[in-house]
This record gives C-alpha cells, structure tokens and sequence, in this order.
C-alpha cells in the first residue's frame, strides 16, 4: 500500500521515489551496481524534474541525455518510469531474462537516446548530438552525466577539446564526482584534484556543486550562452544507506534480505 502511494503520481520525480526503485528493483533481480546508482539520484530528479525539456521520448524536439556511467542505468530506469514513459511491469523485469532493461541502458528502450556504458565515449556521443542539433538549427540541448572515473579516459578529454573549439553552448554535462571507481579511491589511481582546471583549459564554463541538493543542481545547470557548462557535483557513493556510503565493494554487491531492510528504511528517512 506504501508503494502504491508512493508512486501514485508518476510525473513527480523525488529523490526520495528514485531511491526506493533503486533498492526494490536491486534487492528483487539481485544485482549490484547499487552504490552507483544512489549516488546520482539528486542529479537526475534535477534533470528529470524540470529540466530536461521533453514533451514524450518521441519528440523530435526534446533535449537528448546521455547517461555515461551506463553502470547506474537502474536510477534511469527509475526516473523514466517516474516520467510515466516505462510501465510498473517493465521496470519489475530489471535484469530479467529477454527484458529490454539491462545493467547498462541501450537506445531500445523508450526514453533512452544512446547505449551507452563503454566508459569514456558519453562525452563523444554528446558532443555529436549537440553539434547535429547546430547544424540543423535545433534549439535543444544535449545533457551527459559522466562518472569522474570516466575523467581518466582519454576520449573524454579529446571531446571536451572538441566541445569547446567549437563552442558547444547546447551541451551540459554534469560530472558526478563522488571520488571512487570499480578499483577503488579515484585519487589513488589517477588523481584528478585539478579537475576545474582541466575543464577550463579546454574552453569549458565551469560550476561546482553539492550535488544532493537538487535545487542547487538545477540552477548550476542554467546553459553558459557562449560556452559548453560542466558542473562538477560532489556526490556520495551510496547515498542515504549508511554501510554502502563511500565503500567500494558496493559498486558491485547485490544486497542480502538484512541488509535491504535496513536500506529501504534509512532511505525513506531522507527527504
């Protein structure tokens, strides 16, 4: 009954309704990646709550996202059923066998614009979507939320250059950095400590934000008119459940019937 109220209207993406998707849909298919999704639950109820401009996942005119970090795709999935473009049923089939919802997104389900998961190539795919929006004299405006694991790829930095040689000011990306990778602590190994810097070296606007305040994300992600934004938001690996909160082993671990108890309900104490 709980869940019924909870999502009774599903064109109000929360970070508290993301959440608790994230952790039901986790616990039921037994899969991990959980520490990743949660950590960028504020940054997408800012996209998804306003300000992406998308009338349907079939609008020739509507902005593009890219997710990057295709690792977290079950936080999208979240937020594309709480937009009302992914059925209840759908959304339970997470990982299930001939489902079209996999650990990584793929341009095959509604509301998903690019497969994606190949880590470094988000930004590639986003500067062209922005690029081909110029040519064609389109108005809308290509998002990408990378990991700042991703910021050790050389392919993100080639189209960072390209983005801003030619000045991209249609293409926001958000870099969710929450300061670990698969391996381990991103600054152990490959320290990106002057990542605003680099940014700004490659003819990029940058902002830097707490990016579980979405009210914040939403007003760092105003376009730059003349420039390509990135808005580099300090996140939490984990986010709202205490023993996954900045422990690396939660980018992989499904979790046991305990441990999703206590999950779901330290979530649900988050506003």
């Amino acid at each position: 009954m709980e869940t019924d109220r909870l999502f009774a209207d599903r064109q109000t993406v929360t970070p508290r309704a993301l959440r608790r998707l994230i952790l039901e849909e986790s616990y039921r298919a037994h899969v991990g990646h959980i520490g990743s999704a949660l950590s960028v639950v504020d940054l997408l109820a800012a996209l998804y709550g306003g300000v992406i401009r998308s009338k349907s996942p079939d609008d020739p005119d509507r902005d593009r996202f890219v997710l990057g970090k295709g690792h977290a795709a079950l936080a999208l999935y979240a937020a594309l059923f709480l937009r009302g473009w992914l059925s209840r049923a759908e959304l339970a089939s997470y990982c299930a066998d001939d489902s079209r919802l996999g650990v990584h997104p793929t341009h095959h389900l509604p509301g998903v614009d690019f497969s994606t998961g190949s880590l470094g190539l988000g930004l590639s795919i986003a500067a062209g979507s922005a690029l081909a929006a110029r040519l064609l004299g389109k108005d809308r405006r290509t998002y990408v939320l990378l990991s700042d694991a991703e910021c050790n790829e050389g392919a993100t930095w080639e189209a960072a250059m390209f983005a801003g040689h030619h000045r991209l000011a249609n293409l926001i990306v958000i870099v969710d950095v929450n300061g670990q990778q698969a391996l381990g602590p991103t600054a152990e190994i490959l320290n990106q400590s002057r990542m605003p810097e680099r940014w700004a070296s490659c003819g990029w606007t940058v902002r830097e934000v707490d990016g579980h305040v979405p009210a914040a994300v939403r007003k760092a992600l105003s376009p730059d008119p003349q420039e390509p934004l990135v808005v580099l938001a300090q996140t939490v690996s984990g986010r709202g459940v205490s023993f996954m909160e900045r422990q690396v082993s939660w980018h992989y671990l499904p979790m046991s019937d305990e441990q999703y108890a206590i999950a779901l309900a330290q979530s649900e104490a988050l506003a």
